[in-house]
């Protein structure tokens, strides 16, 4: 095995984890600050949600002809220059048009740097590497706030700092192997629909999970603003939730080696299900920080899909697949934002944790009648 490819990527990784962790809060206060409403703000979290979807559709014909190295070190840099044009042109339609650009981006990153993992880690060792880059991907996301919470979020010093990271990320990936070759051919369409129907479980813990993580880092610190809490109790909140993320993915993905992954999505969904109902019970007493903790649960549902999917494909297969994963995640992260936004500024503040119950009760409701798997292996992605 690639041992040092696997840490270049996962640097990479972890380097998007932390500039996203920094500059999705800080969008989200700094509107705050100059007078937007809950919904503004959650159509800011939800705009790179459609760039998700375009970047999805066309990773594959940009890796088959670029190659999968080269195009993932190009995302960083256009990445890092899109985060810095966040901090020099501080205007909202720009920042609109700019996280869009920024969706398609960063998903190319996710699709190219999950698959290149999956395709060089060895049987034996998946469900705990795999944990492991969901683990350290998590902790990525959490010194993003507790890093605002050191340098507050008046200036721009955390658009720099996360344009710095995203470079270094590029330059890490320099002369490294063993990515998987990709195609450029394929319906994306078709194939997103085949990959629902085949893996409907999957589809939906994605969408769920993506819902969630846009929701933690953007509308919980908005969330708990806005119940009575001040900034820095409301960043270290969010924290708190990726604290729980990665602390849990290691010991699930030791799990996956070893026991029913059906079992194992029932467990996270119910937890979830639970934790988000008792959320607004708790929510001013002591106990909402281990609650905090538990409620990350949601992050193991990703990692078990992302385990199954390594398993299941290779090579061209394999991008396909964490295409159809990016653009069901652009769904998650569109439907979540823009849902909960609008419900907690219509109907309820505490729309959030009611939502993601619902959304937990659906994926288990799915798991019950379907199972995570299909009784037979079926491919075909392409049609």
């Amino acid at each position: 095995m690639r041992w040092g490819t696997y840490f270049a990527v996962l640097g990479a990784i972890i380097s998007v984890g932390l500039a996203l962790g920094i500059t999705m809060p800080l969008v989200s206060l700094r509107l705050e600050s100059w007078g937007y409403g809950p919904f503004a703000i959650g159509f800011m979290a939800a705009t790179p949600a459609i760039g998700i979807i375009v970047g999805a559709g066309i990773t594959g014909r940009l890796a088959a002809y670029l190659g999968t190295p080269r195009l993932m070190q190009l995302c960083l840099l256009a990445g890092a220059l899109s985060v810095l044009l966040l901090s020099l042109l501080p205007y909202y339609g720009v920042w609109v048009l700019l996280r869009l650009l920024l969706g398609v981006i960063l998903t190319m990153i996710f699709v190219l740097g999950e698959s290149w993992i999956n395709q060089i880690i060895v049987e034996k060792w998946r469900g705990k590497l795999v944990a492991l880059y969901g683990s350290a991907y998590a902790l990525s996301q959490l010194s993003g706030p507790l890093v605002l919470t050191l340098i507050g979020t008046e200036g721009n010093g955390g658009f720099w700092i996360s344009t710095t990271l995203l470079i270094i990320g590029s330059l890490a990936l320099v002369g490294r192997t063993g990515a998987p070759k990709a195609s450029d051919h394929g319906s994306i369409g078709r194939g997103l629909l085949r990959f629902c129907q085949q893996l409907p479980a999957i589809a939906w813990a994605v969408v769920l999970f993506a819902s969630f993580e846009a929701m933690m880092l953007t509308l919980l610190p908005v969330y708990a603003l806005n119940q009575g809490f001040d900034q820095r109790t409301a960043l270290l909140m969010a924290s708190t939730v990726v604290t729980g993320d990665a602390l849990l993915q290691l010991p699930l993905g030791a799990l996956a080696d070893r026991v029913s992954r059906t079992g194992l999505f029932k467990a996270c969904g119910a937890t979830l299900l639970l934790t988000s109902l008792v959320m607004p019970l708790l929510l001013q007493t002591s106990y909402i920080w281990p609650l905090l903790v538990i409620f990350a649960s949601a992050g193991g549902i990703f990692t078990l899909a992302l385990i199954l999917i390594g398993e299941r494909y290779r090579d061209a297969e394999l991008v396909q697949a964490n295409a159809r994963i990016a653009q069901l995640w652009g769904f998650g992260c569109l439907l979540g934002p823009l849902t909960t936004g609008a419900a907690s500024q219509w109907l309820t503040g505490h729309a959030m944790p009611l939502l993601l119950a619902l959304g937990a009760l659906v994926m288990i409701l799915i798991v019950q009648a379907r199972g995570v798997l299909p009784a037979t292996e079926t491919n075909g992605l392409e049609g």
